[in-house]
C-alpha cells in the first residue's frame, strides 16, 4: 500500500465520496425536466456519460446544447431555471432517501477529530446540496466543524480544474504536501493532484473503470484506509 505520510488534513470530495449521491441527482434532474413540462428522462447510461461534465448546471446546458436549437442565450436561461429547480427536487430526494455515508466514512471522521486532523471539503457541487445531505447526518457532516467549505459557488472553473482545491488550501493555511484529498472520480483526481495534493481514490457506482492512475492510492472503500498514528502516540 502506498505511503500517504502524515497529513495534517483531510480534504473530501462529497457526491460518490461522502454518499453515493448521484441516483438522487438524476432522480431530481429527472423531476426538473417534468416539472417543466420537457420530455427529457436522464437513464443511467445518459446520465452515467453526463457525470463527465462537473456542475450540474453545466451539465444540463452541455446536454441542452447537443439536445435542442435554443441560442446560447436560452439554454443559459432555461439551464439555470432548471438547476434552480432540480436543487429543490435533490433537497426532496435526499430527506426521503434511506441513503448511508459509505463505508469507512463515518469511522474515518470520527478519527480525524480524536487525532486532531483538520478537515476540508472541496466539491464543485451546490451548497444547498451539500447542506441537503449534511442535514441527513447531523452528527457526522456537522459542516461548521470543517476548517474549510469550498463548494461549486465559490470557484470560477470547476472539476478537473484545481482552482477547488487550491482555494481549500488556500483557507487551510497549509501547503499541498501536508494535505491528502478523498475522490471517487478522475476529474476529481485530476483536480486534487493539480493543486499538488495527493488522492485516496474509492471509486463509486458511476466511476469504476476510470483512470486512476494519478491516485496515491485506490480502495474499495474508506474501511481499507486508516490514518497513520500520531508521532506522539
Amino acid at each position: 500500500m502506498a505511503d500517504v505520510g502524515m497529513p495534517i488534513a483531510l480534504i473530501f470530495d462529497v457526491d460518490g465520496t461522502l454518499a453515493e449521491t448521484e441516483e438522487l441527482h438524476r432522480e431530481a434532474f429527472n423531476r426538473a425536466f417534468a416539472g417543466a413540462g420537457l420530455p427529457y428522462r436522464w437513464d443511467q447510461e445518459i446520465y452515467g456519460d453526463l457525470l463527465l461534465v462537473t456542475g450540474g448546471r453545466r451539465r444540463i446546458e452541455h446536454f441542452l446544447t447537443r439536445s435542442t436549437d435554443l441560442t446560447e442565450a436560452q439554454i443559459g436561461q432555461v439551464g439555470a431555471g432548471l438547476h434552480r429547480a432540480k436543487n429543490a427536487h435533490f433537497a426532496e430526494v435526499m430527506a426521503d432517501s434511506p441513503i448511508d455515508l459509505r463505508p469507512g466514512v463515518a469511522d474515518l471522521l470520527r478519527a480525524a477529530r480524536r487525532t486532531d486532523k483538520r478537515l476540508a471539503i472541496a466539491t464543485t457541487t451546490s451548497r444547498v446540496n451539500l447542506q441537503a445531505l449534511a442535514r441527513r447526518f447531523p452528527g457526522e457532516l456537522v459542516l461548521d466543524s470543517f476548517d474549510a467549505v469550498v463548494c461549486g459557488e465559490d470557484v470560477g472553473a470547476l472539476k478537473p480544474d484545481p482552482e477547488v482545491y487550491r482555494t481549500a488550501l488556500e483557507r487551510l493555511g497549509l501547503p499541498a504536501a501536508q494535505c491528502l484529498a478523498f475522490e471517487d472520480t478522475h476529474n476529481g483526481v485530476a483536480s486534487a493532484t493539480g493543486a499538488g495534493v495527493p488522492v485516496v481514490v474509492t471509486p463509486s457506482r458511476y466511476s469504476a473503470g476510470q483512470d486512476f492512475s494519478a491516485a496515491t492510492m485506490v480502495l474499495d472503500d474508506l474501511t481499507q484506509f486508516f490514518l497513520p498514528p500520531r508521532e506522539d502516540s
